[in-house]
């Protein structure tokens, strides 16, 4: 489900702030980007990714947290929005 939602999240943010999207290659993904928003990194994540501490690598991009409802995706760009 990840990679679905990475996808779908990257696409919708992309639209709605019309913004170019760039997919990641996998040397990017080796360092933690999963694509690109105009031109800026950024990595997407579980929410509970949050409370994993001893799996986080050191990521220096913004990161864009998601959790699963019972509607839908619920997205968390705070971390995007405050470096655009």
């Amino acid at each position: 489900y990840g990679f679905l939602n990475q996808s779908a999240i990257l696409e919708q943010m992309s639209k709605r702030l019309n913004l170019d999207l760039d997919q990641a290659k996998p040397e990017d993904e080796a360092i933690g980007i999963d694509g690109y928003l105009g031109g800026q990194p950024v990595s997407i994540k579980p929410e509970s990714y949050k409370n994993k501490t001893a799996l986080q690598e050191e990521i220096k991009f913004p990161i864009i947290y998601y959790k699963k409802t019972s509607y839908g995706i619920q997205v968390d760009a705070s971390e995007f929005i405050k470096k655009s």
